[in-house]
């Protein structure tokens, strides 16, 4: 069962979920976390480093890091998923955030359906500064559900792209949301931001799944992209935190 833990070295606790990424962080008292976006995407090895020295420009280690939002060109295969995710964790490995198949750090990864980056990219990225308040950030999730077996015998209405698929799938994504948001000790009045990455329709049931629940607050970006892997259909992520800022090319 997922649990939280804390990771001490870079002021934040995390929700367990898989080796390649946590549900979610939060800050600890004493910090908050803060999100910055590449003007441009950076391909992956490009980005850690852009990262790291971003870090150290303020003072922060890169333990500091937790979270991230990735864009790769297209959805994998579920081995291909694996591999890329081992090939990920590395550099985390590296900074002392990544240890026995334990993975703290939060993380969205879609595919942009039109001008996709040639290779797996940093989009934007999340880290711990000395500061007050409450700050979080909820792990991506798809339409599938944990546990054994492949992706489709555990991702809901499998193939089916209609509007009362679709809205079977956000509701089951949204209510994921919020056993993450609730497990770090937050909900949908926390969230600053709610982004949604799908290709299909999602007006149907936008008022009822999304807004009257409470997940609009602060508006809805939508990334016009599908979820990492082959047979997903809709993912959504959320965050609450109290600055965000853009990094010129």
């Amino acid at each position: 069962m997922p649990e939280v833990q804390p990771f001490a070295a870079g002021n934040y606790r995390f929700l367990t979920h898989a080796f390649q990424y946590s549900g979610g962080v939060a800050a600890d008292p004493g910090y908050a976390i803060e999100r910055a976006r590449f003007v441009r995407p950076l391909p992956l090895a490009q980005g850690f480093d852009a990262i790291e020295a971003y870090l150290a420009r303020h003072g922060r280690s890169p333990t500091a890091f937790c979270a991230c939002e990735l864009r790769s060109p297209g959805q994998f295969s579920e081995q291909g998923f694996i591999d890329f995710n081992r090939h990920y964790v590395q550099r985390l490995e590296k900074w002392g955030i990544f240890r026995n198949d334990i993975n703290p750090v939060a993380r969205s990864n879609v595919c942009p359906e039109i001008d996709p980056p040639a290779e797996p990219s940093f989009y934007a990225f999340s880290y711990t500064v000395p500061g007050g308040g409450k700050s979080f950030v909820a792990a991506g999730s798809g339409e599938a559900s944990d546990g054994p077996g492949i992706y489709a015998e555990r991702i809901v209405r499998f193939g089916d792209q209609s509007p009362a698929g679709m809205r079977d799938k956000a509701r089951y994504v949204l209510g994921a949301m919020e056993r993450r948001m609730g497990a770090l000790g937050f909900g949908w009045a926390d969230v600053t931001a709610t982004q949604v990455y799908t290709i299909f329709d999602i007006h149907s049931f936008l008022g009822d799944e999304f807004v009257r629940r409470g997940a609009m607050a602060g508006g809805l970006t939508w990334h016009f992209a599908r979820p990492p892997v082959q047979g997903l259909d809709f993912e959504v992520d959320v965050r609450g935190v109290g600055r965000e800022l853009v990094i010129p090319a």
